[in-house]
């Protein structure tokens, strides 16, 4: 290796600041890639690196760097600050601060959009990219549910509202598609893995829209929300 890029190497390695620096700058070109509007704040340490256009919608975006460990991609979502009385503070980022985290790991040279609402309160996310030894399917982030083409796709439904997701659909094929009803976009491992919760959602009135690839793959309506002449299942007496 070169004496320039140990210099580097080492740079990447000790110097946070620049790997956020790179990590911000990689982003937005995977952003503008895609066609989107890309706009910086004009102060530094706030909650906010990037504002992205989606959809017609301003998503303040949060960016990390993603280190590699093997099959995860592992990404610090904490921050701290220094208080001369009270030492250093760490705090998590909440939704009322950020949209999505966007984090980049530079081993694959790949950028990911994380929603607020998979993260939020967490102090570090996972990112897996194999399937794990032991067969785990529950409480796993799957990387490939968040990169950065599909991962914008559905970040798109959701800021876009529920009612111009639908848009493109006849009333007559979703049944009891009415306005104000709650929708929640995830993807298809998401969905498996923690099933039992969108159940719940489904049941008390949540419309759950599965997408697979970035693309719309299966709806989840509670039984509620069935036509008045669909059939229902029987219950299950003994």
């Amino acid at each position: 290796m070169s004496v320039g890029k140990c210099i580097v190497r080492q740079t990447m390695d000790h110097d946070p600041n620049h790997k956020g620096n790179v990590a911000e700058l990689a982003i937005a070109a995977e952003a503008a890639r895609l066609g989107l509007e890309v706009w910086a704040p004009l102060t530094e340490h706030g909650c906010i690196d990037l504002v992205l256009g989606i959809a017609g919608h301003f998503v303040r975006v949060q960016c990390k760097w993603g280190t590699r460990k093997g099959d995860v991609i592992c990404a610090r979502l904490k921050r701290s600050r220094y208080s001369p009385t009270r030492g250093y503070i760490t705090n998590t980022y909440q939704p009322s601060e950020v949209d999505a985290f966007g984090i980049y790991c530079d081993d694959l040279k790949r950028s990911y959009l994380v929603p607020i609402e998979r993260a939020a309160g967490a102090q570090m996310i996972h990112l897996r990219l194999t399937e794990p030894r032991n067969h785990q399917r529950a409480a796993l982030h799957w990387a490939s549910d968040y990169e950065f083409p599909g991962a914008v796709a559905q970040l798109a439904e959701r800021v876009a509202g529920s009612d111009e997701a639908r848009g493109s659909n006849p009333l007559s094929s979703t049944p009891q598609a009415d306005e104000g009803r709650a929708t929640e976009h995830v993807g298809a491992h998401q969905f498996r893995n923690h099933f039992g919760y969108y159940m719940e959602q489904a049941a008390q009135g949540t419309e759950v829209q599965v997408s697979k690839r970035g693309r719309p793959f299966v709806r989840l309506l509670g039984a509620a929300d069935l036509a008045p002449d669909a059939p229902r299942p029987e219950p299950n007496v003994r």
